[in-house]
């Protein structure tokens, strides 16, 4: 990585501290406060909701509760574009944030499952990658910490990620979008499909995961 792109992503990652310190003085740093904010921000809503998930990796704040929030605000076609949109760019911070510092720094808050996650992601990159995003029992920021540790392409850690992410922010979103409807049928379809989904995921994670890990070690 050049020069210029570490000092470009260094301004970014300042600029988005500051955004968190700012949002956190305010106190915007809840479900709340943010739901009130992106519901008075008129035409600007979208990208409001969009900045506050990209904001999610250098946050504590969980990106499932904030995607079923911009399911009950923007319904499910809409609330499935931005999500996808602040997905992308939350998971490409990390990406970075990692390739820059490098590993002396995510070191630091290293485990075992981010020494699995770069094992699996040292061959089949962006294969690995679309399976990591299918399973959720891998965390989101893990896995893109995790990625920029390793000599994978960002075209192919975007891509990987971008299609991944579908089916969960789909189960989520819908979640978010049936819940203000009130429609009793609607919603145990919903948490039916979530449970589905966990349970597909735990199979993968079986089969494919842990049979790679396995030979890798």
């Amino acid at each position: 990585m050049t020069k210029f792109y570490k000092f470009l992503i260094s301004i970014i990652i300042l600029v988005l501290v500051c955004i968190i310190f700012f949002l956190a003085k305010n106190n915007i740093l809840n479900l709340d406060s943010l739901k009130n904010l992106i519901l008075s921000s008129g035409y600007f809503a979208p990208l409001i909701y969009i900045i506050a998930f990209a904001l999610v990796p250098l946050t504590f704040f969980p990106d499932s509760v904030l995607a079923i929030l911009g399911g009950s605000i923007f319904g499910l076609g809409g609330g499935f574009l931005y999500t996808s949109i602040g997905a992308l760019i939350g998971g490409s911070i990390s990406f970075f944030i990692s390739r820059m510092l490098g590993q002396s720094f995510v070191e630091k808050f290293e485990n075992d499952k981010l020494k699995n996650i770069q094992e699996l992601l040292k061959d089949n990159g962006f294969l690995m990658i679309l399976l990591l995003r299918l399973i959720p029992l891998f965390p989101f920021d893990l896995i893109s910490y995790g990625a920029g540790l390793t000599k994978i392409s960002y075209k192919d850690f975007a891509l990987g990620t971008l299609i991944g992410t579908i089916p969960g922010i789909l189960v989520f979103v819908n979640l978010g979008a049936q819940w203000i409807s009130f429609n009793k049928t609607s919603i145990y379809l919903s948490v039916s499909l979530l449970i589905l989904f966990i349970i597909v995921s735990v199979f993968l994670k079986k089969i494919y995961i842990n049979k790679h890990l396995a030979k890798e070690n």
